[in-house]
């Protein structure tokens, strides 16, 4: 079992490595973190080697930061992620909203 893991896991690397460049950490952080991480946080976004990660809350955030090494280590056998920065769900809402509203005062 453990050598079909190991197959698997190597084509999914392969394939994140064809990927275009900014796109590879997002795909990679599933495999990164791990199954019960990833369904419980979204990667946002990746630009100038930083990955912006969505997590439900600050306790989730504090308890991940801790992992950030094994993470970058992962995350660069296909890409150059130099930080990965934890948002809330919250701070995300916050951020969305002020810029909706901005939005919609440039249009009136």
């Amino acid at each position: 079992m453990d050598r079909a893991r190991e197959g698997l896991q190597k084509i999914v690397v392969d394939a994140i490595r064809r990927a275009p460049a900014a796109e590879a950490p997002i795909l990679g952080w599933p495999l990164a973190c791990g199954a019960t991480v990833a369904a419980r946080t979204r990667a946002l976004s990746y630009a100038d080697g930083v990955l912006n990660v969505e997590v439900p809350d600050a306790l989730w955030r504090t308890e991940l930061v801790s992992l950030v090494p094994k993470y970058l280590a992962t995350l660069n056998q296909f890409a150059k992620v130099k930080r990965i920065e934890f948002v809330t769900v919250k701070e995300c809402a916050k951020a969305m909203n002020n810029l909706s509203g901005s939005r919609r005062s440039q249009s009136a």
